[in-house]
């Protein structure tokens, strides 16, 4: 089960319901969030920002309450868990409203609307490796990526082969990309890429140097909808900042997605638009053998 954060009995009054005399006078409700949330990074760093503030939660939902009078419950819940997955890191969340002042007729002790809202992002993947198998070692970790829990791998470009760009003398890389969607935040999933990472031998020591496999996170979200994520951290930066740049990226992407977008410097722009402005002669699609069981 996935770490959890969780607010319950937060109560204020409010005018929801089809009475007149609901809308009028107004009643208490009551409210209680569970958050899921990946709690690792605020347990080794001890540092707020890499937790939600369940203060600001709370106050989103006596704002939600509080305010426009709905006919509802059922649509007050569905607002709170909208605004509350919102929050960069919440992957989950279960909501419940007790309306319990409920003009029901007969006696009881409460009413309650329960709801459960998980994230579903769209997330590009760009994969890459140029030692040992490079192929094998690709179909394996589209493999590992369709087994992480929250993720789900809906298409997986053709293999490419790719002369390397900069760094020292190596083998040429085999390049793909692949489309999914996900419950995971961006930082979660980055996580769990960087492992597959590692279980596959990845070391990090020689800048654009030759490696066993190397995953990037180049998009989190639909551009074309204007949600998409934008980060600039030390830790998480979206859109990728050079997937514009390279063809060995942009050409598997444009194979998966023929109607792909990115955000470049704030402006949303087709992935074949980008792709015409560089040289790809380097990125040729491979003779090998390709089909990735996921």
């Amino acid at each position: 089960m996935a770490d959890q954060i969780v607010l319950q009995g937060i109560s204020a009054r409010g005018h929801h319901g089809v009475l007149d005399s609901e809308r009028r006078e107004g009643q208490t409700f009551v409210v209680d969030v569970v958050m899921s949330v990946d709690l690792a990074p605020a347990g080794a760093s001890d540092r707020l920002d890499d937790t939600v503030n369940y203060a600001e939660v709370a106050g989103d939902v006596v704002a939600l309450v509080e305010g426009e009078p709905l006919d509802l419950i059922e649509a007050l819940a569905a607002r709170i868990a909208d605004r509350v997955l919102a929050r960069p890191l919440v992957e989950a969340v279960d909501v419940v409203v007790h309306k319990p002042e409920a003009p029901v007729g007969h006696p009881f002790t409460d009413v309650q609307v329960r709801i459960r809202r998980e994230r579903r992002e769209p997330a590009v993947i760009a994969l890459g490796a140029n030692l040992g198998g490079a192929r094998h070692t690709l179909g394996h970790a589209v493999a590992a990526i369709a087994r992480l829990p929250g993720v789900e791998v809906h298409r997986v470009s053709d293999l490419y082969q790719t002369e390397p760009v900069g760094g020292p003398a190596q083998p040429e890389y085999a390049n793909a990309v692949l489309l999914a969607s996900t419950a995971r935040t961006p930082s979660g999933l980055l996580r769990a890429l960087h492992a597959i990472e590692q279980q596959h031998g990845r070391v990090r020591e020689v800048h654009w140097g030759p490696r066993t496999l190397d995953l990037d996170l180049v998009q989190y979200g639909d551009p074309r909808t204007g949600h998409d994520v934008q980060a600039a951290g030390p830790e998480l930066t979206l859109p990728h900042p050079r997937a514009h740049e390279r063809a060995f990226v942009l050409v598997p992407w444009l194979d998966a997605d023929p109607a792909a977008t990115l955000r470049v410097a704030g402006e949303v722009r087709p992935v074949a638009e980008l792709l015409g402005g560089l040289d790809s002669s380097g990125v040729r699609k491979a003779d090998l053998p390709w089909r990735p069981d996921w």
